[in-house]
């Protein structure tokens, strides 16, 4: 577990953005991903919203995602190994790269066919407790055609990422403008961030 903590961290040192192929395993990647689509086909996932207000979007102008946020109290099996696994990269990060991560936040995202979400950055203009990013993807054979990339807008150069099943992604949320873009089917993953409050 510890050695792929490290490529994330390591990647994640060299470039700004972590991506890592295996941090969920198969296993808990597909349990999480027939969590989502069974919360999709009871119809309780919902619009995302921009900002601390939580503004919905409904002509998708924006984003187009649906959501429905992790948590503990569900008492959801594989959702809770899910947080093990966030515990222990925390107490890990902390002790390797001393940054002071307390709590988190993560929910599940869904992307129907035709939908994107417009360049952003990830922390709030009035509210700084989200310091890093995490993305993990629950695609499985996902192809170019596909579309659905998250691209990355860094200095002097635009990082395209696919959303592959089990592939995370780390980077810091107030540094990074990034979008993802318009998806030609399904795209299923778990987005949330690492605060220090």
């Amino acid at each position: 577990m510890e050695s792929t903590f490290d490529v994330l961290i390591d990647s994640f040192i060299a470039d700004q953005v972590g991506i890592v192929n295996q941090f969920l395993t198969t296993e808990l990647a597909n349990h999480l991903k027939d969590n989502l689509l069974l919360l999709q086909s009871n119809q309780q996932l919902f619009k995302a919203g921009i900002g601390t207000k939580a503004i919905i979007d409904p002509l998708k102008k924006v984003r187009g995602d649906k959501i429905f946020w992790l948590d503990r109290l569900h008492n959801d099996p594989y959702e809770n190994a899910f947080f093990d696994l966030m515990d222990a990269f925390i107490i890990y990060l902390n002790a390797t790269c001393y940054t002071g991560i307390k709590s988190y936040e993560f929910h599940y995202t869904l992307y129907e066919k035709g939908t994107f979400y417009k360049q952003h950055i990830d922390q709030f203009q009035n509210n700084d407790d989200r310091k890093y990013s995490m993305i993990f993807y629950l695609n499985e054979n996902w192809i170019k055609a596909d579309g659905g990339e998250l691209c990355i807008h860094q200095l002097n150069n635009i990082k395209t990422i696919t959303p592959n099943n089990g592939k995370s992604v780390f980077f810091k949320s107030n540094e990074l403008l990034h979008e993802v873009l318009k998806t030609n089917k399904q795209r299923l993953s778990i987005t949330g961030w690492l605060k220090t409050n």
